[in-house]
């Protein structure tokens, strides 16, 4: 686990350190974004640029008795010399948590037992992928994996790699 770490974080640091050498980045058409993100996480999702490359994007997460929180950091850089769209990529981290969940068990005696399950999960949370801003609309859509590691109170350890389709409309 301390090996990939240090790959992914020696990998973090050469794409940052290629991004501040001069690769080209078009000035953000929009300051702020609202709308919606389908995928593992799936929910409201708020992004707000605090430079010309640098975002906050905030997702709310929802699911059958379960609500999440994610902030992410994102840096953005032009894709393919294409107008309006860029890769992004960056991390953070999420909170989760589940209540109303009845897990059953088999027990000898009681073999109709059930247990009324709540946890908490804390996870890290990376991001990559590709947004294109329509010219002259305000919209933007996004594709992205939010790969992500998480310990839950209640089922141990998790990861996923959490692919996502989102549509937002800018201010």
């Amino acid at each position: 686990m301390k090996r990939i770490t240090s790959i992914l974080f020696a990998l973090f640091i050469s794409i940052t350190g290629h991004t501040q050498d001069g690769l080209a980045i078009e000035g953000q058409s929009y300051k702020t974004a609202i709308g919606l993100r389908a995928g593992g996480t799936s929910g409201l999702t708020v992004k707000h640029f605090v430079g010309n490359r640098a975002a906050i994007e905030g997702i709310v997460g929802v699911w059958n008795r379960g609500l999440s929180a994610t902030v992410l950091y994102e840096r953005h850089i032009n894709a393919f010399d294409v107008s309006g769209l860029n890769w992004y990529y960056g991390g953070g981290g999420h909170i989760a948590f589940r209540t109303g969940h009845y897990v059953g068990l088999y027990h000898e005696n009681h073999p109709h037992y059930y247990r009324y399950n709540e946890s908490m999960t804390l996870g890290v949370d990376g991001v990559i992928g590709l947004e294109y801003k329509v010219r002259n609309a305000p919209f933007a859509f996004s594709l992205d994996f939010k790969p992500f590691i998480e310990v839950n109170s209640e089922y141990g350890a998790w990861t996923g790699l959490d692919p996502g389709l989102g549509i937002k409309v800018t201010l």
